[in-house]
């Protein structure tokens, strides 16, 4: 079986004609290649988010011994807590300290290490009690995540396969909003016209286009937010945030003067911090040449804590504090759709949406394919596509304008663009191949 064997059947198919300048069969078309082709890395991605949603609580968990201690009368010092890290890690160069924010949850100390990959980091849990290491652990990114929840984080971003394995998620959340779109238009275009669905393809299309319907909202808003994350269009996208100044802001950590010894050690640097407002949990940054302590907090559910105040390691006085409420629109919005994105705005409601929602996604993919199963003509394995030469028939005044959305929209999404270039291409051929091969069909059956 060749590929057009499964995306263009010999005889060309019949079709009931559209009125002249509809754009109804070339969403069709392009929602019938974008389904059959993208479907199964939006499955992947699908299936991935899924299994990441929890990841939380199953860290909790698993690393309990890690996280966890039973609550003690008189914690250690700060900084005899980062000693005893220090011994513990002696590889490792010191890059953070997150106090335990309760009384059960053990001091995290965070350290560089040469050889770990691109945002990993080596942590030491302490007890603050009586000082004992619970555990030394490979933690990952800003939210330092676990192993485990780590694992899972990188198998939804690249299936493990680093930069090359990018491209997948890319194209998933390029096409998961144009699909959803023209499912849309074209559920909500036909709904007059169609009877309620009790049996066979009908009834699959009437499932897979009311949850679509159902779920629209939140995919377009994981799209959105996905693309933030991704290789090429995410560099545009923070090329224009650069150019808008809507990036994240950072206290301002440069001392006045000149640089001396700390005087101040984690513990005073953590009590002037509380004197300006910032409870935990916070995690604290040591001073590097010239810099200030950095003391921030670092909830992010709703209510989210996103203070921050430079702290002079020589005086212990607070120098700088930025507050969340100060920060542009813009960055407050990447931050909350970026924590809504990964489960944890909202915390377990939103990680529930998310896993609802992306169950139905899995199921209208399923469903997708199981209605071009039953859409085969007898004697074929699978359905065929809709009538091709729909773009010919568009007026200039409609096939210009889209011509240079999908340019621009492609510049800006290159995966997306080269993708949908490749759909053209590949249609363009199939057509090109059925021409050629239909005299031979006709001759053979005369």
């Amino acid at each position: 079986m060749t590929t057009d064997d499964l995306l263009e059947p010999t005889a060309p198919p019949t079709a009931p004609s559209a009125p002249r300048g509809t754009l109804r069969p070339v969403l069709l078309r392009l929602h019938f290649y974008a389904g059959i082709l993208v479907g199964p890395f939006l499955l992947v991605a699908a299936i991935t988010g899924l299994l990441y949603v929890f990841a939380p609580q199953l860290e909790q968990v698993v690393y309990d011994h890690e996280l966890h201690v039973p609550a003690g009368t008189m914690a250690q010092p700060l900084s005899a807590q980062v000693a005893t890290a220090e011994n513990a890690v002696p590889e490792g160069t010191l890059y953070s300290v997150r106090p335990g924010p309760t009384a059960t949850d053990t001091t995290q100390v965070v350290f560089k290490v040469d050889g770990l990959p691109e945002s990993y980091y080596r942590t030491a849990f302490v007890n603050p009690y009586d000082g004992e290491i619970r555990g030394v652990l490979d933690t990952y990114g800003s939210g330092g995540a676990m192993p485990i929840r780590g694992w899972l984080d990188n198998l939804h971003r690249n299936l493990h396969l680093g930069d090359v394995g990018r491209i997948y998620s890319e194209l998933a959340a390029s096409w998961l909003a144009v699909v959803v779109a023209g499912g849309l238009v074209l559920w909500w275009g036909g709904r007059r016209r169609k009877r309620k669905a009790t049996t066979g393809r009908a009834r699959t299309l009437s499932w897979h286009a009311t949850t679509g319907t159902w779920v629209a909202l939140v995919l377009f808003f994981l799209s959105a937010t996905g693309l933030t994350w991704s290789q090429f269009a995410g560099q545009n996208i923070s090329e224009v945030r650069a150019a808008l100044s809507w990036q994240t802001p950072s206290v301002p950590s440069k001392l006045p003067g000149a640089t001396a010894d700390p005087a101040v050690d984690f513990d005073g640097a953590l009590a002037a911090a509380r004197t300006v407002g910032l409870d935990a949990p916070v995690e604290i940054t040591p001073p590097a040449a010239g810099k200030a302590y950095v003391v921030k907090q670092i909830q992010r559910s709703w209510p989210e804590k996103q203070d921050s105040a430079a702290i002079d390691p020589a005086t212990g006085e607070v120098l700088n504090v930025l507050r969340f409420e100060d920060w542009p629109l813009a960055a407050k919005l990447a931050r909350w759709g970026i924590d809504a994105h990964m489960g944890l705005l909202f915390g377990l409601a939103n990680q529930i949406v998310l896993a609802v929602v992306m169950a139905g996604l899995i199921a209208m993919i399923v469903w997708g394919y199981r209605m071009w199963w039953q859409r085969r003509p007898a004697g074929r394995p699978v359905g065929r596509p809709f009538a091709r030469g729909s773009l010919r028939r568009l007026p200039m005044k409609v096939l210009v304008p889209l011509a240079a959305a999908g340019i621009v929209v492609g510049w800006f999404m290159p995966v997306f663009g080269l993708s949908l270039l490749a759909f053209l291409l590949l249609d363009a051929f199939l057509g090109w191949r059925a021409h050629r091969r239909r005299p031979a069909v006709a001759r053979a059956g005369t």
